[in-house]
């Protein structure tokens, strides 16, 4: 359901009340110059009409942006171009590996609002049209009058027009106003009475009271709900009207007469239904009667009354923009005393500048022991939460380090303490990153995970109840094995691959079949029968019918001494730490590249596994006896013997002094395991049939 946002409701309240305040001081001042000159009270009361149409706020954030403007501005860097890499750095592409299940990136948020901000809305929408409505209909009919009107000559460059309509003599138009006569006026007035009137009406083209009327009218259109506005209204008209008689006797027409000219408009001719056509009658005609004829002289403004007026002009104005210097520079030394606090702690929020840009969220808090702990989301990829390994701030200079994706971040805090410039670095790319400290209000919406599916029944023995295998495209390069939640695939896979990845074997356990099943390529996808999860020894047994039925494969077991490789721990033990993910879980084993192995969630059969089928040459021998599941990076430079089972070409050695040590250095310094060439029987699978797969 559509819903009205209730947040407008505070200023509104705010600027109707200060508004009606400024009114009313008005008014005060009003009173305070009641003998003087119409035209200043006049002035006066556009004043407090023009107040609804500017909010305070408005002059608050004026101050506000002045005392920024004012303020020593923080250097930014700007976005270096970058070069449009093939995988995106928080992709979850892989060359081979067991996946975690993708995370969905549609949300639906509930939107709850009630219904009474919908139907003040619609009043207020209603009775504005009713305002607006009334004046167009007004508005045709003196527009009509004109246009039947005939021309008769120029007073004072204003064109007069005579119009055969019972309209009073008024002043139509705003930006090229005209005096519009009743036909027949000369034969009812004589002519130093006509000579009043029209002096009168001049005047209001001098003082250019059809704008200001307008103006006050678009104000009764937005706030016709407010009373002020109408009285506003009713003082203006009076005010003008009385500013021009004083004119016009002070130009020297007779009182009587000018009386008498007025008294006879009224008695023949209609007074002008709009405000914004400035006619000779107006006001209460008994009033500006008396006040005509006892000639009542007003006074002009003294020098205190002009210092006066003008002290309160520059103080409404002032004020609040001097408000809005005083408090924004208070909530700037507010936050940098709060953000200096709190040091990184809080969520920032940043895009990455690639060839489709990523938005990223850092959520910092205080650890337990000390320090701080970070978790890392990329929205525009699921939001899925990735933890950052290890926090840091030294002074200004923040890093952030996240293993799982072999990510690392370095950054300035800025002297305010509400952004950092730096640089994000992933694999071997880098991208300036520039976060900012995110407000409940500019806070970027995390997608919420969907919901976990259930695990498969321990005791279930699944099977695939649809599969689809087909031949690869031949110009696909690379293999891959993937799981999202109930659905498995593989890319560009020999019967050799599914066979090693299903039984834990290296290519060399594989003993006898024909050529082909090295040699053909083939893309699976599969859905499993039942319900829930299955772990990955079920998926490992689904696969395995998958290949009796499909591709007709039977064999036997045998053992065989083969050159392996042994993985043991190291001399000072291991260095592998404790995984927090889900013990029932897939692992997580994907390469960042050649040579960047992160593992999370991952046992020690799984990285041998993983090894021994894509990295290395002969069959790896788990000996390290850890138990459990573990989080670790590998970052090795590889060589020429390695990758084989990737079909990957892998580069000469770098010569930078900084590059990463071999695999087997790597394993012994950052995992504390050793990798032992040498000899051991090892089970083998004696292919005894098969058959290249039968028909979907």
């Amino acid at each position: 359901m559509i819903t009205i946002p209730v947040s407008w409701t505070v200023p509104l309240v705010n600027h109707l009340w200060q508004s009606t305040a400024f009114t009313v001081a008005t008014g005060f001042m009003v009173l305070a110059l009641r003998n003087n000159q119409a035209r200043v009270r006049h002035g006066l009361w556009m004043l407090a009409s023009a107040k609804f149409l500017i909010p305070f706020s408005v002059l608050i954030a004026a101050g506000g942006y002045l005392q920024s403007a004012m303020a020593k501005p923080v250097s930014q860097p700007s976005l270096s171009a970058v070069m449009e890499e093939i995988a995106q750095p928080f992709s979850q592409a892989q060359a081979f590996a067991n996946v975690e299940p993708d995370v969905s990136s549609s949300v639906f948020l509930p939107h709850n609002g009630s219904v009474v901000p919908v139907v003040l809305l619609g009043l207020w929408l209603g009775g504005s049209f009713l305002v607006a409505f009334s004046w167009w209909r007004k508005w045709r009919r003196v527009r009509a009058a004109v246009h039947a009107a005939s021309y008769l000559a120029v007073v004072g460059d204003v064109p007069v027009l005579s119009s055969p309509s019972l309209l009073e003599p008024g002043v139509f138009g705003v930006l090229r106003p005209v005096l519009m006569l009743p036909q027949g006026i000369t034969g009812r007035l004589n002519t130093p009475q006509l000579s009043a009137i029209i002096a009168h009406e001049i005047c209001h083209v001098r003082r250019r009271d059809n704008l200001t009327a307008a103006i006050h009218m678009a104000v009764e259109v937005v706030f016709w709900f407010h009373p002020f506005v109408w009285w506003i209204r009713t003082r203006l008209v009076e005010e003008r009207e009385r500013a021009c008689d004083e004119a016009v006797l002070q130009s020297g027409s007779k009182a009587h007469v000018y009386a008498e000219g007025i008294l006879n408009v009224c008695k023949f001719y209609i007074e002008s239904p709009l405000a914004c056509v400035s006619g000779v009658t107006g006001s209460d005609l008994k009033k500006r009667i008396v006040r005509i004829m006892s000639e009542q002289v007003a006074r002009r403004l003294n020098l205190s009354k002009k210092l006066l007026l003008s002290a309160a002009g520059v103080l409404a104005i002032a004020l609040p923009i001097v408000f809005g210097l005083v408090h924004s520079t208070q909530v700037r030394a507010q936050a940098v005393a709060d953000n200096a606090a709190q040091g990184i702690v809080g969520t920032w929020q940043g895009t990455l500048p690639l060839a489709k840009e990523l938005r990223v969220v850092v959520k910092i808090t205080k650890a337990e022991s000390g320090g701080w702990k970070a978790v890392f989301y990329s929205i525009d990829q699921g939001g899925q939460s990735i933890p950052v390994s290890a926090t840091t701030l030294q002074g200004s200079n923040v890093k952030l380090s996240v293993e799982a994706i072999d990510g690392r971040y370095e950054g300035k805090l800025s002297a305010d303490g509400n952004s950092i410039a730096g640089t994000w670095t992933q694999g071997p790319g880098s991208h300036p990153l520039n976060l900012t400290r995110a407000t409940p209000e500019t806070a970027w919406t995390i997608p919420e995970p969907p919901p976990k599916l259930p695990p498969m029944a321990a005791d279930a023995n699944p099977s695939f109840e649809v599969a689809t295998i087909k031949p690869s495209k031949p110009e696909t390069q690379g293999k891959g094995f993937r799981v999202q939640g109930r659905h498995f695939s593989t890319m560009n896979t020999s019967l050799n691959d599914l066979i090693t990845f299903a039984y834990g074997l290296h290519d060399k356990q594989i003993v006898g079949g024909p050529a082909w099943m090295g040699a053909d390529k083939y893309d699976l996808s599969a859905q499993p029968d039942g319900e829930g999860q299955p772990n990955d020894k079920q998926w490992k047994v689904m696969i395995q019918k998958l290949l009796a039925e499909r591709f007709k494969l039977t064999f036997h077991r045998d053992k065989k001494e083969l050159s392996v490789y042994a993985l043991a721990l190291g001399k000072n033990g291991s260095l592998l730490k404790k995984s927090e993910g889900d013990p029932n879980g897939l692992p997580s084993l994907f390469f960042r590249g050649l040579g960047i192995l992160p593992g999370r969630n991952a046992t020690m059969e799984d990285f041998a596994g993983v090894m021994q089928s894509a990295v290395l040459d002969r069959p790896v021998v788990d000996q390290t006896g850890l138990q459990g599941r573990f989080d670790f990076i590998l970052k090795w430079t590889p060589d020429e013997s390695q990758f084989g089972g990737l079909g990957a070409k892998v580069p000469l050695p770098s010569e930078n002094a900084d590059a990463p040590p071999n695999l087997f250095t790597a394993i012994q310094e950052q995992m504390g395991l050793k990798l032992e060439p040498t000899k051991a029987p090892v089970a083998v699978l004696v292919i005894d049939h098969v058959e290249k797969p039968s028909e979907n």
